[in-house]
């Protein structure tokens, strides 16, 4: 297996983790985004991109944004839907300019 691209990823979460507020952060299970992929919801989704343009800012190819951004959107949703904390650490990135610190 080769190693990964690096990604290139512009904005950076304020917060690292989000919970419900039912649950104490102890007693969670948690679901774990990547920053590509919290970059990738947040260029597809949040900015309404499309896949090859987000793709061109990550300097990945589309395709592989694609397998980034469903494995974040199930993510999310088994977080949202199993009320699981969403907590978004690590990946394979380096931050560009413009980003949030």
């Amino acid at each position: 297996m080769r190693p990964k691209k690096t990604r290139w990823v512009k904005c950076v979460p304020g917060e690292r983790c989000f919970k419900p507020l039912c649950k104490p952060l102890g007693a969670c299970e948690g679901v774990y985004l990547s920053l590509d992929e919290f970059e990738a919801v947040r260029l597809a989704c949040l900015e309404g991109l499309k896949q090859v343009d987000a793709a061109k800012l990550m300097k990945i190819s589309r395709p592989t944004f694609s397998r980034i951004l469903t494995s974040a959107q199930k993510k999310v949703a088994d977080g949202l839907v199993n009320i699981k904390a969403i907590r978004i650490e690590g990946g394979c990135c380096k931050v560009g300019r413009g980003s949030k610190k």
